[in-house]
């Protein structure tokens, strides 16, 4: 874990929408940084003349800790945001870390379930490449709410590895309707409590989720959430 900044560079820039970019920040000197699927790193970013740290998500797998991806979008009066959508490549980004608990290092021993909020996925991305990765023995769902395609960042990619993997099925569905679509298919429609979920999102959509797992008779530790 790094305490002290490391001085990243920003080596690559894929624009996925006109306000939704990944940065690929490349570690100095060969370094490479070890990380678990979910955690995230702090930024830290000059910006009016003072230094914000902000957190984001590792998009990127843990296999190649040389590269790290970030995935990110404008947030409204965000100057965060703004300064990192504005760099070119070779723009430098100190950042600390690998940081957070909310991880998955293989395949649950149970019925998974994913759910995210647009540019939300970026963590669940490499947790699900790694339970592809480690023999899945149980179904796995990600639930993607996004308002248009623009806003469901790595759906090809998404959609690619669930055509490749029987056990993973992606499933795009209107931001408005993710608690209703839980509740309806994980709450209502069978006693089973034996799945395990994680939930990432914006706003209070995680929480809501939490709190309606929990609720119906999921353990806490069941079920997993990390609110942006």
């Amino acid at each position: 874990m790094a305490a002290e900044p490391i001085a990243t560079r920003v080596e690559r820039v894929v624009t996925h929408a006109p306000d939704v970019r990944s940065l690929f920040l490349r570690l100095p000197d060969g370094r490479t940084l070890a990380f678990r699927p979910g955690q995230f790193v702090s930024c830290r970013l000059p910006v009016g003349g003072e230094t914000l740290t902000r957190p984001y998500s590792i998009a990127s797998d843990p296999e190649d800790g040389t590269l790290l991806e970030i995935c990110l979008n404008r947030v409204p009066g965000g100057a965060a945001s703004a300064h990192l959508l504005a760099l070119a490549e070779g723009a430098e980004v100190p950042l600390t870390g690998p940081w957070g608990t909310f991880v998955l290092d293989r395949a649950p021993d149970a019925e998974a379930v994913f759910v995210a909020e647009g540019t939300a996925v970026a963590p669940i991305r490499p947790m699900i490449r790694r339970a592809l990765a480690t023999a899945p023995r149980h179904p796995l769902t990600l639930l993607h709410g996004g308002a248009g395609p623009e806003a469901l960042v790595y759906r090809r990619e998404l959609e690619a590895l669930a055509r490749a993997h029987e056990a993973f099925r992606y499933e795009p569905v209107p931001p408005a309707a993710l608690v209703d679509e839980v509740r309806r298919r994980w709450v209502d429609a069978d006693a089973d409590r034996s799945r395990c979920f994680w939930l990432c999102g914006v706003g209070d959509l995680p929480i809501r989720l939490r709190d309606l797992l929990r609720a119906a008779g999921y353990a806490r530790r069941a079920v997993q959430y990390e609110k942006w």
